[in-house]
């Protein structure tokens, strides 16, 4: 978005005469790097060659990126707004919007103090009121953001001015960035300690007009004065206090609301509106024309956030944590520390007290590991690295235990919809949005994606069938607002066809291992073997005193073991059950750790790291779970013909790391550069060690290099025949590519068993 931003404002002086800049700029800071865009790593002596102020003399170097730009936010304003209005577009300055209306859940209108303005689409990007403005629609929309007070000191020019091309510097250490104005400076930082502010009930003059606070901003203007002293003769012009608004996550919003057809959302740019302002417009203009952007935003998405992220007191607390961060280094796997504790499985105090240490995933409670009695609880937690981390010898032990006994890991956190209908609604509903088949029997469970008319991944779910016309879905955990704006958008207005998000109905754990059968064994009085209980299959049963738990052979690793769903009220019974009859055959719990571990090495792709609206099943190896041997006509399926057909441009690989240590050598963590015979082809999207292979693994996706700017097509050859490279910081490490896992014939011999022995039990 940055890139295309650069290349707007350009072509838009060229287009209105109006000017927006120069186009230097100068990170005073290593970085990893930055892929796709031209920067140089530089000695401190030639940073003062581009820079006359700049203290070189606690620098190592510095990354140039001498293509960037310098733009004024008025002069943008100007440019677009020419520009729209030379192309017929209506501008109404000085108008309050009061309201959106809308009609049957469709936007119609919206209500200003000039009257109403009939439309078919409205974006709210009204930045610092974009949450009060959402408030005020007749439908409630949820736009997640909070102001902070942002200050910026004005300077008058040095003795020599500076020139309007100097490069603009980013001091990370200091928390700083110093640009030239009008000959002298202007730098602004994002200090450790910000200030919230509250915008209701004021209006745009009194936020732009708010207090100096000197005090506040001193500690930036040391680190201004400590990396150009000569500053300390300018005169001050002025020290401005003017807020920038923040997301729960550092990134920006924008999408169309789930719950309004027609409201889009653009506001919440951390401070990076200029930045990210083209890119971003450019993206929300083709979603509201074709129905969606041509490239992935899910990131964005505001739809990855639901109404329980629009608490004021959670926004107060976590912009305050946000808004540091956005000058400070971020270690991989790192979680934020405040809104914490929003969403718990009933289960949540009695792991924490057999050792569990959290991560967060929309708002919910989710064990990473589990530290074992006796270790340093506090040096653990402060386990932030890019190499080999401390927990490793603790996750490995969750990973054994997984592969050689049994491990429970609470996985309540998963979005769990039902859908029913008193005839064949249901079922003709998700034979359309499914890509797998799902008219199988009852008690059958379904691996399949919900794709786009590009036959991309908007969801990747497991369907269950649980009565003729009751269907229970399992999706990932922060699709619980996206992939119910799916389906709600594509279910026919039936009275008789229900939707119900039962999340919060079922806590669900998950029993890994070889034993797991036989703990459920003892305590349903049932035989779990897989001759009695065969492989993806789902019936309720009782499990100790608890009645109605729906019991299903899958882990989501493709290690044995089942998925419990079990009522909310039984969780603590059957947990309590589970672990006490466990002790003989070496329970334990365990992570999301071990479970990303688990299912890297066997090559399972997740939705939103490895899968997107961009990924096909043909891409991504799932060719089997798409119904084409049948008549049933399914979204996506014309462009996966199609596809089928011509072949596919990239293609999701495994790679094992050969050469590298893992003790001593930086670790990939994920979106690492791919090369194949040292050409670039592609990045990774996941990665984690596996403890059974005893090396790193990362997924990603490659692409053979285009012929005459077209896609050229994968081929087994273009996979097999190439010596690949994974880059990490720098150090490229040599790694074997392989289309399937190592035990994928075994795994392909053992599914078609299973199936025979599944089609035979329904027969009996």
């Amino acid at each position: 978005m940055a890139d295309y931003s650069n290349s707007l404002y350009e072509r838009l002086e060229e287009e209105t005469g109006v000017k927006t800049g120069g186009i230097y700029i100068l990170y005073d800071c290593i970085l990893p790097l930055v892929m796709g865009i031209a920067c140089n790593v530089i000695k401190p002596k030639d940073v003062s060659k581009l820079h006359p102020l700049v203290n070189i003399h606690d620098l190592v170097g510095a990354l140039h990126l001498p293509g960037d730009a310098v733009v004024s936010s008025p002069d943008v304003n100007h440019a677009l707004a020419t520009a729209a209005a030379s192309h017929g577009v209506q501008i109404y300055e000085r108008t309050t919007v009061n309201r959106v209306m809308l009609d049957k859940g469709h936007v119609t209108a919206v209500e200003t103090d000039r009257g109403a303005i009939e439309c078919e689409y409205f974006v709210n990007c009204a930045g610092q009121w974009a949450y009060e403005l959402g408030q005020a629609s007749e439908t409630k929309v949820s736009v997640p953001l909070h102001g902070c007070e942002h200050f910026y000191l004005l300077s008058k020019p040095p003795a020599e001015p500076l020139q309007p091309t100097t490069p603009v510097v980013m001091d990370m250490d200091g928390r700083i960035y110093v640009r030239a104005w009008q000959g002298g400076i202007l730098s602004g930082g994002f200090e450790k300690n910000p200030k919230p502010i509250f915008t209701e009930g004021r209006n745009q003059l009194e936020i732009q007009n708010m207090q100096e606070d000197w005090d506040h901003f001193e500690p930036m203007l040391t680190a201004l004065l400590r990396r150009m002293p000569e500053l300390e003769a300018c005169e001050i012009h002025q020290l401005v206090n003017c807020p920038e608004s923040f997301t729960p996550d550092m990134r920006c919003l924008m999408g169309e609301s789930p719950g309004a057809h027609g409201y889009f959302v653009l506001a919440g740019m951390n401070a990076s509106g200029l930045t990210f302002a083209g890119g971003a417009g450019k993206y929300l203009a083709e979603w509201m024309t074709y129905g969606y952007p041509t490239a992935n935003v899910w990131p964005l998405d505001i739809k990855r956030f639901g109404n329980l992220q629009s608490s004021r007191t959670f926004l107060r607390h976590r912009v305050m944590e946000v808004m540091p961060l956005l000058y400070n280094l971020k270690v991989p796997r790192w979680d934020f520390q405040t809104g914490r504790q929003l969403r718990t499985s009933p289960l949540y105090d009695r792991l924490d007290t057999q050792g569990a240490r959290w991560m967060e995933k929309h708002g919910f409670e989710r064990a990473k590991y589990f530290v074992p009695a006796g270790k340093d609880l506090l040096s653990l937690d402060a386990s932030k690295t890019f190499y080999k981390p401390d927990w490793f010898d603790i996750v490995g032990a969750e990973v054994k235990c997984c592969k050689e006994a049994v491990c429970v890991i609470d996985m309540s956190s998963f979005t769990k919809f039902e859908v029913t209908s008193s005839d064949d609604q249901a079922l003709e509903l998700l034979q359309y949005l499914c890509a797998n088949d799902l008219d199988v029997p009852v008690g059958h469970i379904v691996h399949t994606g919900m794709l786009n008319e590009r036959g991309g991944y908007e969801n990747d779910c497991s369907v269950v069938r649980i009565k003729k016309n009751s269907f229970f879905i399992i999706s990932p955990t922060d699709q619980q607002v996206h992939c119910w704006s799916w389906l709600k958008k594509h279910m026919p207005k039936d009275p008789n066809l229900h939707l119900e998000d039962v999340s919060w109905k079922y806590t669900a754990l998950n029993l890994i291992g070889p034993r797991a059968m036989d703990v459920l064994g003892e305590l349903s009085y049932v035989s779990m073997t897989p001759e009695h209980f065969p492989s993806l299959f789902c019936k309720e049963m009782s499990v100790g005193y608890a009645n109605g738990i729906r019991v299903m052979s899958m882990t989501h690793t493709g290690e044995p073991g089942f998925m419990l769903y079990i009522p909310i009220e039984y969780a603590l019974h059957v947990y309590n059950e589970v672990m006490s009859v466990g002790q003989k055959y070496g329970i334990r719990n365990a992570g999301y750790y071990a479970l990303r571990s688990l299912r890297i090495e066997k090559f399972f792709a997740f939705w939103g790291q490895d899968l997107d609206p961009f990924t096909t099943p043909l891409e991504c190896g799932r060719e089997f779970r798409v119904k084409f041997d049948t008549d049933i006509d399914f979204l996506g399926r014309a462009s996966l013909l199609q596809q089928r057909q011509e072949g596919v441009s990239r293609r999701f690989i495994m790679l094992v790391l050969e050469d590298h240590d893992t003790e001593l050598d930086l670790w990939p963590w994920w979106g690492e550069p791919i090369y194949r015979n040292g050409e670039l082809c592609g990045t990774t999207t996941s990665s984690a060690y596996s403890y059974t292979l005893e090396r790193h693994v990362c997924l990603g996706f490659v692409s053979p290099p285009s012929l005459d700017g077209t896609p050229a097509t994968v081929t087994p050859d273009f996979i097999n025949r190439g010596d690949y490279e994974v880059d990490i910081a720098g150090q490229r490490y040599p790694a074997k590519a392989k289309l399937y896992p190592f035990s994928s014939l075994f795994a392909q011999q053992r599914r078609r068993k299973d199936n025979m022995e599944l089609s035979n039990f329904q027969g009996k």
